[in-house]
């Protein structure tokens, strides 16, 4: 049976990390404040903001909310944007998504000071990791490598195929990876054989958005397998991308879902409002 990597355990070792640090820093006087957009009512975007919340709540960040109507206008989303970049108290700026479809959420994204990007979504942050410069990480990405890492899991010298393209997960996956001296493959839907590049991965990172899509056939004996997808199943519970039944009995190491990629997300983003201070 494979290794099951255990994201609730690492994430909250890095939570009680930044816990530490932020406290140390209000000890010199210096608080951190993250600003939290969400636009309408999803459910599932109020979900998410709450566990923003609570975690900027337990490290000991202040959060700054801003519930807004649906019927908010892009200008005045903007406005918001453009006030809180120029607020010295507030270091970060997150903007849940997805927005409501009369708002163009590339002009948002655009509009967040990169010094207060910690989501990594802006176009300068995604530059600064494509040639090594400091800025911000997409989070999910981000708390991928700390999966590996924390796991004792080598990076160097493997072989490693991202599925999946995306800008906020995919490109930023395989990058992050390069800089771990990864030997590094994309893979996407229009990839030919899909399933034999798959099987020469050491590490595979899987982000197609396709319920249980990877099974054992895509899997070589040994492997480490981080499945970013979660769905929900006609039965109601969680499921990934990858078929963890079938795939855990020939890899040497697999996330869950629910329980491994996921709550590295929110981990990141503690960790990006707490590399804020030196931004602002």
């Amino acid at each position: 049976m494979a290794k099951i990597i255990d994201g609730k355990a690492i994430s909250a070792q890095i939570r009680d990390e930044v816990k530490q640090k932020v406290s140390a820093l209000r000890q010199e006087g210096k608080e951190i404040a993250l600003a939290v957009i969400q636009v309408g009512t999803d459910p599932a975007s109020g979900v998410y903001v709450n566990n923003k919340k609570k975690a900027c709540a337990y490290v000991g960040i202040q959060s700054l909310s801003y519930e807004l109507p649906e019927e908010t206008t892009e200008d005045e989303l903007l406005a918001l944007v453009e006030k809180l970049n120029g607020t010295d108290s507030c270091h970060g700026i997150l903007v849940q998504l997805p927005l409501p479809a009369h708002i163009n959420a590339d002009n948002i994204i655009r509009a967040i000071s990169p010094k207060k990007d910690v989501d990594g979504f802006h176009p300068m942050s995604a530059g600064a990791l494509c040639i090594g410069e400091p800025g911000f990480v997409s989070c999910t990405p981000a708390g991928i490598i700390q999966l590996l890492k924390r796991s004792g899991i080598g990076i160097a010298g493997k072989r490693c195929v991202v599925v999946g393209r995306s800008n906020i997960v995919g490109k930023p996956a395989a990058l992050l990876l390069l800089r771990e001296n990864g030997t590094v493959t994309v893979a996407h839907s229009r990839t030919a054989d899909l399933r034999e590049i798959c099987r020469q991965a050491d590490i595979l990172v899987v982000a197609i958005g396709k319920p249980k899509f990877i099974n054992r056939e895509y899997i070589k004996e040994g492997a480490v397998v981080i499945d970013v997808g979660i769905h929900r199943q006609e039965n109601g519970k969680l499921c990934g991308d990858v078929d963890f039944e079938d795939v855990s009995e020939v890899c040497g190491a697999i996330t869950p879902v629910p329980g491994g990629v996921g709550p590295m997300t929110i981990a990141m983003l503690m960790e990006n409002c707490l590399q804020a201070v030196s931004f602002t």
